[in-house]
């Protein structure tokens, strides 16, 4: 009988340790990394670098866009201005959106979300943050109160001074909304109801623009 249990533990050892080498084994060499195909795809990604491209210049897979030129489906992430800063973007950028109720009141959301923790509900300054970091200019007070939409867009995008750059957190069409609502504050106005004479003649606005970008409000060349 003991026997007979011996050599069932034998024989279970070795079918065992049989399946595990037959389990573990395999045509292709792991080296450091095992089956580095399955990490790394085939397609050249832009972002990921392995082994030197043979069909782009430098053997980079990344490359420059032609100047210019706009993704598909990147329309408005790249302003192009005579020169890089809000000054400038004040002067070269409209707002490609038509002022209506709509855009007044998704833009109101965004700037509550995105904004007032710093600027306060009213465009004061007096956010929790705002409170805590005193300086928040208030939207309504001296050269905050005229600055034109495109200087907004700009500050917004790539931040300035104390304010960090929001551009990976709204896109090129919420930041215009958000302008359109600070202009509201900058006139002390928290509402966002807009006449039908007043939609109406920023509609033609807008088609006045249509030979401009429909995102940044720069020309298309």
């Amino acid at each position: 009988m003991k026997r007979m249990i011996k050599t069932g533990f034998t024989a279970s050892a070795i079918l065992f340790s049989a399946a595990v080498l037959f389990s573990c084994s395999n045509e292709q060499d792991p080296g450091v990394e095992f089956a580095p195909d399955m990490y790394h795809s085939v397609p050249l990604d832009p972002y990921s670098q392995i082994k030197e491209n043979k069909f782009n210049p430098a053997g980079m897979n990344m490359r420059e866009p032609v100047k210019g030129t706009v993704a598909r489906g990147k329309q408005g992430y790249n302003v192009y201005l005579s020169e890089d800063n809000a000054e400038t973007a004040g002067a070269e950028l409209k707002n490609p959106l038509a002022r209506n109720t709509a855009n007044l009141e998704e833009g109101k959301v965004l700037y509550a979300r995105f904004c007032s923790p710093c600027h306060g509900a009213e465009g004061d300054g007096q956010g929790l943050v705002g409170q805590k970091f005193k300086g928040v200019p208030s939207y309504t007070a001296g050269r905050v109160a005229e600055l034109p939409g495109g200087h907004i867009y700009h500050v917004i995008t790539y931040g300035r001074g104390r304010m960090l750059p929001h551009g990976s957190q709204v896109n090129p069409e919420e930041r215009w909304k958000i302008v359109m609502y600070v202009q509201q504050l900058q006139k002390g106005e928290t509402g966002t109801a807009v006449s039908d004479d007043a939609s109406e003649e920023a509609a033609q606005e807008a088609d006045e623009a249509g030979t401009k970008n429909p995102v940044t409000g720069t020309p298309n060349n």
